[in-house]
């Protein structure tokens, strides 16, 4: 690099911290922010996972409800059982819909999960709660959406809740504080290659 295309990248360099620092500075609230997970793409769930573990990193308790998975275990599952008194985790679904092919059933078992993730919802000793796949269960109509937004608004200033599954409500997105669209691109799946440990398990 000669010495005028360093000069030019530190000028930029220069412009560019001066334009982040002035958003830091500008960030000064400190509160419970809601992020929606949502898109046809591969890594919500997992990206929701990876918030738990950063909070465990840092003393946090975490509650975990899971709303659709339940059929098959997960590694993210037999991971976070081991830290019992950090981790409140809750496998409440029966399987995807199209395996339990009992609309009465999936309503009453996503009821009784919904139950659940309102007591930790006004838990102030949760400090993050991941309602994982809730977002099929809005756009399925199985639970309404008004009603999920009334306790994320009744919730404890300081607690963090994370949604995932395809199909965000709009409502939801309005309301959420961070909304991710995972974009699907490619997935070895449509190449014939079977769902991993480790990677989708």
């Amino acid at each position: 690099m000669t010495d005028d295309s360093e000069a030019r990248h530190r000028r930029r360099m220069a412009r560019k911290k001066a334009v982040v620092d002035a958003g830091i500075e500008q960030a000064t609230e400190e509160r419970g922010i809601v992020i929606v997970l949502t898109g046809n793409g591969k890594g919500k769930s997992s990206s929701g996972f990876g918030m738990v573990a950063r909070a465990l990193g840092h003393g946090m308790k975490v509650a975990v409800v899971q709303f659709i998975k339940g059929s098959f275990s997960t590694g993210e599952e037999a991971f976070f059982r081991r830290f019992p008194d950090e981790v409140a985790y809750h496998v409440m679904g029966e399987g995807f819909t199209w395996e339990t092919q009992d609309r009465s059933r999936d309503i009453a078992t996503a009821r009784k999960a919904w139950d659940l993730a309102v007591e930790f919802l006004r838990d102030e000793t949760i400090d993050m709660v991941l309602l994982d796949e809730l977002n099929i269960v809005t756009r399925l109509g199985y639970l309404p959406v008004d009603e999920v937004i009334a306790a994320l608004e009744g919730r404890p200033e300081m607690q963090h809740v994370i949604i995932t599954g395809r199909g965000a409500d709009q409502a939801l997105i309005d309301h959420a504080d961070t909304v991710t669209e995972m974009r699907d691109i490619k997935h070895a799946y449509r190449a014939g290659i079977k769902a991993q440990k480790g990677v989708e398990l």
